[in-house]
């Protein structure tokens, strides 16, 4: 099984839908109803469903240092790369790695 990603909400919808069109499986905070919930629910949602968490919210990072449960982080700092490329990589994440070698990650984008 191939990896899947989880938008939390600050990502461009146009990742959703660039990732979409290349047959991905992916889902964003508003697709689940999950807009304006705490990050522990974005990151409880992305691990109990498998998914890798995309974000630009530093305080991901900091559940992963304390130990927290995860399908894996894709991170990326506001601003500093555009949508292009930020696509470009999470593709490149698609196509290397395996869920299982995701799991308990994080991947600076």
């Amino acid at each position: 099984m191939p990896i899947r990603f989880h938008l939390d909400e600050h990502i461009s919808g146009a990742i959703a839908a660039g990732l979409r069109r290349r047959n991905i499986d992916v889902t964003t905070a508003l697709d689940v109803n999950l807009t304006g919930v705490n990050d522990v629910a974005q990151l409880a949602f992305a691990a109990a469903w498998g998914r890798v968490l995309v974000t630009q919210d530093s305080d991901f990072l900091r559940f992963h240092s304390q130990g927290a449960v995860h399908a894996g982080i894709a991170y990326c700092r506001q601003g500093a790369i555009p949508t292009g490329a930020m696509l470009r990589r999470l593709i490149l994440i698609y196509d290397l790695l395996l869920p299982e070698e995701m799991a308990g990650r994080v991947e600076f984008l």
